[in-house]
């Protein structure tokens, strides 16, 4: 079966593995998703990934984070730009979800990078998803 959308695949499996306290999830793997899982992990919303090797493309496996009373570091994961409608952002118009506690995904020339770090670059681009 092909899948045309393998970020919004990602993220929804993300976000019920979080609605079921899942300790971790298995994701297809591509650049752009380890691209996200690795922001993910830079940021702390998740523990850790791993890009497990398979006869295909491999399985991208992701330790999700919960605190010490069982609440997710995620709350809610969007995805903003789709395969029918990309979003474009200029720096200056790359939204901070929640005031700046929330972090946006943004693929850039220079890699994919959360909101600070594009900021940091001073870069804008395609912006992927928002994690609050």
């Amino acid at each position: 079966m092909a899948l045309s959308d393998t970020i919004a695949d990602m993220l929804t499996r993300i976000r019920n593995a979080v609605r079921n306290q899942a300790p971790r999830v298995d994701c297809r793997n591509s650049k752009i998703c380890s691209g996200i899982a690795a922001v993910l992990k830079k940021e702390g919303y998740i523990d850790d990934f791993a890009v497990i090797d398979d006869a295909r493309q491999g399985i991208l496996r992701i330790e999700l984070r919960y605190g010490s009373n069982g609440e997710p570091a995620i709350h809610s994961i969007k995805r903003e730009s789709k395969p029918s409608c990309r979003v474009y952002k200029k720096l200056r118009e790359i939204p901070q979800p929640l005031g700046g506690l929330g972090i946006a995904i943004v693929s850039t020339p220079c890699g994919v990078l959360s909101n600070r770090q594009a900021r940091e670059s001073r870069v804008g681009g395609e912006l992927l998803c928002t994690v609050e």
